[in-house]
């Protein structure tokens, strides 16, 4: 706590020292959605005072880019209070991932559809909440200088969980921008042997020109994470009265202690283009017209502080006293007529009339006050329709080359094991002597692609634009080695062997973005060289929006044919317990997935159709050995399977929101059937509920007071493989174990002030003497918790 508490204060420190960007015309490019100032407030009335009185324009603009072709998105910040309790937890948003239970824990969603594939390191896949891949990331555009402070907490010092995390971003003009970002969680555990500490740094900049455009990325993390291998004893949880004495949870014992998984990584990103086209005039969008009419306000009155300063100086330098009540009241009525005024009746007395060549009486206007004052405002503040046009540079053609850099180190440390509870014992380290343990490996990649892309739109025949790339990927790979044992000794560890790889695909894309009825994505990926020669990827999208009895109808359909040559370490992996050389097939999975939305009813409908051939999965094998009331691990031994016989899965996902007054009930309900659950084990059936009602106190305050629940059916979870960090199907029909049929509430009220977001909760409310809560095989949920939260946005 002492330490997220230096931290907050050095973030406000620096908050306070950041310099105004006054740069406030950068704004035709659409950049930067201005909303948020005051154009009607008054800037100061002297020198003295002006910068008390300065208005900071509020806007921030994000998007996510495509990894491999730099394409933005434009993205949604998160500043809503609904759902923001939920943010929280590792479990998800609505409750759709198992997990160990603590905050920072391994987790892995239950929803199959919504699943990330397997990554080359999949030691870190159970992290991905923590690791934001480039494709995701939110870069940024702002109107001023902005900082996010974010912090919850529940428990106390022996067993609660704490997350903060600080976010700043500034622009340097309308193109350039850049920020960073600081994340960091501690979640100390309620039960014993399962606290999680994670890091995470990432600093980022963009520039966005007419021709050039960049994005850069880095950042640097740290996992670490206790492992207990979970509870001896279900029952502990489910059945506490079988016991003689009652436990606290952090009194109920573990499979192990003194273990650790450590994953350090860094990661680089580099994306940039030059396009090549042509400049049009297009009308500015409304907030950029806004923004305009600010800037030059802006100007106007900086410029005027600094006449009233000079006349200031020039009344000093001769020697008289500056009446500023004169000054303003004479300036005020030469300040010519408001930008809403119009000249009514005849022109005045003394314009001078002239009779043109028809006979006419002309008006010269130029005589009138009006006009005088008229022709010495400069001509691009003038009301005229050229005013809110602007320049837009259409691209035709563009270069991009993209730039990725991943290192990864994972070390699985164990100062103490249990007696049998490994099956296999490879080789003895001195650096890890008796039953301590010291499994390291190392890897990264560095991968580049190249792309020429014609885009759409530069003209109405350019109806979609069309994409062709070719990337190249170099890998290397550190196992342990082993000397082979002679007749008087076994294997002993010999340092570390090194691997090489290489792949070289190409492919291409073929697009339409633009238009507000049709848009498609279809994207083809061959590997043509290397190590994952014969890979191939065939992805496509297509969304249709169209009018439906005043609603709106959203239909969009999403396939793809991926043929994957599972990872390195799927293939080879050595560690002191588990070891295996294989030679694994390529895994082959098609999906069909529709979607229909409707606005009005608040109604979306998800219907996948997935097939799956050589499914490569993790098995797990054990015994669970009584030992008086407590059952200990023995014999745990983890392989690669692969299924050769198709597997199929469907999946139906309905989400239906309702709203009646203040009253709000939201729900996500998804049906799932695997044709062959001892190898893909899923819920048939998940479920999120959320019961609220939201109104607002004295117009600035919104309040959300509810309950939420997720629940879902009973089945045999993958468990939990501490020696891998990875999950495995449970193999041994002696000790599996199900998971479900429990449902979880929370109880919570959500507020937001202004810029402020924060909350209240009692998680897991319905937590009593006994349950089955687990989200995973013999890890228990925590039990009743108060939680609070904080998210407070700062504009320099």
């Amino acid at each position: 706590m002492r330490r997220i508490s230096l931290l907050i204060a050095a973030m406000m420190a620096a908050c306070a020292v950041n310099a105004q960007i006054d740069d406030f015309q950068a704004v035709d490019d659409g950049t930067f959605a201005a909303e948020g100032y005051q154009n009607n407030r008054r800037l100061g009335r002297s020198d003295s005072v002006q910068s008390q009185h300065k208005i900071v324009p509020r806007g921030l603009k994000v998007w996510t880019i495509d990894e491999r072709f730099g394409n933005r998105t434009e993205a949604t910040p998160d500043t809503l209070s609904e759902m923001y309790m939920n943010t929280i937890f590792t479990t998800g948003l609505r409750g759709e991932y198992n997990s160990l239970g603590n905050l920072g824990s391994p987790r892995e969603n239950r929803i199959f559809i919504d699943r990330e594939d397997a990554s080359e390191f999949f030691f870190l896949d159970p992290y991905g909440y923590a690791i934001t891949q480039p494709g995701d990331f939110h870069f940024t555009s702002s109107l001023s200088p902005i900082t996010n402070l974010s912090y919850n907490t529940a428990g106390n010092r022996t067993n609660g969980e704490d997350h903060f995390k600080a976010l700043f971003a500034v622009n340097a003009g309308r193109k350039w921008g850049f920020g960073f970002k600081f994340d960091y969680l501690y979640g100390r555990g309620y039960y014993s042997n399962q606290s999680a500490s994670h890091l995470d740094y990432s600093m980022w900049g963009s520039y966005l020109g007419e021709r050039y455009q960049a994005h850069l990325l880095f950042s640097l993390n740290h996992q670490k994470v206790a492992e207990g291998g979970g509870i001896t004893n279900d029952a502990y949880i489910t059945h506490p009265e079988t016991f003689n004495e009652s436990f606290t949870e952090e009194e109920i014992p573990t499979q192990l202690t003194k273990n650790w998984n450590r994953n350090d990584n860094q990661h680089a990103f580099f994306n940039h283009r030059y396009s090549l086209g042509f400049f049009r005039k297009v009308p500015m969008t409304k907030e950029e017209i806004e923004a305009r009419k600010f800037a030059l306000k802006s100007k106007q009155a900086q410029q005027a502080e600094k006449a009233k300063e000079k006349a200031r100086r020039q009344s000093q330098k001769d020697g008289e006293e500056f009446d500023e009540e004169a000054y303003d009241r004479n300036h005020a009525a030469n300040s010519g007529r408001p930008d809403d005024a119009k000249i009514v009746g005849d022109a005045p007395a003394s314009a001078s009339k002239k009779q043109d060549g028809g006979g006419r009486i002309t008006v010269d206007l130029q005589d009138s006050v009006q006009m005088k004052q008229l022709a010495e405002i400069p001509a691009v503040v003038k009301d005229t329709a050229d005013q809110w046009m602007k320049e837009e540079y259409v691209p035709v053609t563009s270069f991009i080359h993209t730039m990725r850099f991943d290192n990864y180190r994972r070390i699985y440390q164990a100062y103490a094991t249990p007696d049998n509870y490994y099956k296999n014992d490879y080789y003895t380290s001195p650096d890890a002597p008796g039953d301590s343990i010291y499994d390291r490996t190392r890897h990264w990649s560095f991968r580049n692609t190249f792309a020429v892309a014609l885009l759409e739109g530069f003209n109405k025949w350019a109806k979609a634009g069309l994409k062709a790339f070719a990337s190249y990927e170099l890998r290397h790979y550190e196992l342990p080695s082993v000397l082979a044992p002679t007749a008087s000794a076994a294997a002993m560890f010999d340092g570390y062997q090194a691997w090489n790889q290489h792949d070289l695909s190409v492919g291409g894309q073929l697009l339409r973005t633009s238009g507000n009825t049709l848009h498609y994505d279809l994207t083809g990926e061959v590997w043509v060289a290397g190590a994952n020669m014969g890979q191939l990827h065939l992805d496509g999208h297509a969304e249709l929006n169209f009018p439906l009895l005043g609603d709106t109808v959203q239909l969009a359909a999403t396939a793809f044919f991926h043929r994957d040559s599972p990872s390195f370490y799927m293939n080879t992996f050595r560690s002191r317990h588990f070891w295996w050389d294989n030679n694994t097939g390529f895994q082959t999975h098609t999906r069909l997935l529709g979607e229909f939305a409707l606005e009005k009813t608040r109604t979306r409908l998800r219907v996948g159709y997935d097939m799956i051939k050589n499914y490569t999965y993790f098995g797990l094998q054990n015994d669970r050995v009584a030992n008086n009331d407590n059952y200990l691990v023995q014999n745990s031994e983890a392989n690669v399977r692969q299924h050769g016989s198709p597997i199929s899965l469907l999946t139906i996902q309905l989400q239906q929101d309702f709203r009646l007054g203040i009253l709000n009930w939201q729900n996500v309900l998804t049906f799932q059937k695997s044709s062959e659950q001892e190898v893909l084990p899923l819920p048939a059936f998940n479920a999120y509920s959320n019961l609220f009602i939201r109104f607002r106190i004295a117009k600035v305050l919104d309040c959300d007071f509810g309950v939420d629940g997720r629940y879902f059916t009973k089945y045999y979870a993958p468990e939990y493989i501490p020696g891998i960090g990875a999950f495995g199907i449970q193999e041994t029909e002696a000790s599996r174990t199900e998971i479900g049929n429990y449902p979880l509430l929370n109880v919570y009220a959500n507020f937001k002030l202004q810029h402020t977001r924060f909350f209240v909760m009692y998680s897991h409310v319905n937590s009593g003497s006994s349950g089955d809560y687990f989200f995973m095989p013999h890890y228990p949920l925590n039990q009743r918790i108060f939680r609070f939260g904080v998210s407070w946005n700062f504009f320099n």
